[in-house]
């Protein structure tokens, strides 16, 4: 399986970030596809990936196998625009072998997913070392915000973050606060927020919960606080407006969800 690890502003000499990584397979005409965070550990030869959280699979119905091999020439040529480069070796779950026996623990929480607006562009118009920076300052900022808000960090992503919260008037709280401490770095965000159950064991966790908020994030414009209509609705009895932003069809997540604009 062809896998791809973005660089970004990482280099391959560079050691214990957190990025984003890929692969892809064709069987006959099915295409399968995998991706997710992951964290690098080491540098050259001995680099060793890790994903962060069990990765995300999909597979594509090409019909034929000559589509099925223009799927994956034309998958991995667009990906290699977006500064990717061929990673060799397997990307194995991190702590896996630790915590094979281990117990899943259930808990519900406020997840938080923030990511920068047009990342790449701003990155290719302030070059690497400016951008470093940049990106330095800005996780300075949100886990400041973070701290004072008793958010507990997850994962990094690249350019994003994944937080969780007891409460969800304070991950409402953490995301204003953050949009308005990043916007003195030139810099917009913008936030996903969705309440709901995941396991956690050690410092693994798993859940369709965690690709919820990433996916109701994606749907949030420039400077939005987006929640689904789980967190509204724990916030019913909340003094915090909320405007109705339709129901919408979440990417690779089943049934279709109302979501709301926080409008502060």
């Amino acid at each position: 399986m062809p896998k791809f690890l973005r660089i970004g502003i990482h280099q391959t000499n560079v050691s214990g970030y957190t990025s984003k990584a890929w692969g892809i397979r064709r069987v006959g005409s099915a295409v399968f596809l995998k991706w997710g965070a992951v964290e690098v550990h080491g540098v050259g030869e001995g680099r060793k990936v890790y994903w962060t959280m069990p990765p995300r699979e999909k597979t594509v119905r090409c019909g034929t196998v000559q589509r099925a091999e223009a799927y994956v020439r034309n998958a991995i040529a667009r990906r290699r625009n977006h500064r990717y480069e061929p990673l060799t070796g397997n990307i194995a779950l991190k702590g896996r072998s630790a915590n094979r026996g281990a117990e899943f623990e259930q808990v519900l929480a406020t997840i938080l997913f923030v990511d920068i607006v047009r990342s790449t562009e701003k990155a290719a118009r302030l070059g690497d070392a400016r951008w470093t920076q940049v990106i330095n300052h800005y996780y300075a900022t949100v886990r400041k915000e973070l701290k004072t808000l008793r958010g507990k960090e997850v994962v990094t992503t690249g350019d994003g973050l994944l937080a969780t919260f007891t409460a969800p008037a304070s991950a409402i709280d953490c995301a204003a606060a953050i949009r308005n401490a990043v916007r003195t770095l030139g810099l917009e965000i913008r936030v996903g927020l969705h309440a709901g159950e995941y396991k956690v064991s050690g410092p693994d966790v798993a859940g369709l919960a965690f690709h919820i908020g990433a996916r109701v994030a994606a749907k949030a414009r420039a400077g939005e606080i987006l929640v689904s209509s789980s967190v509204r609705d724990l916030m019913a009895s909340s003094e915090i407006p909320f405007k109705d932003r339709g129901v919408h069809q979440l990417k690779g997540v089943p049934k279709r969800w109302r979501l709301y604009r926080v409008d502060r």
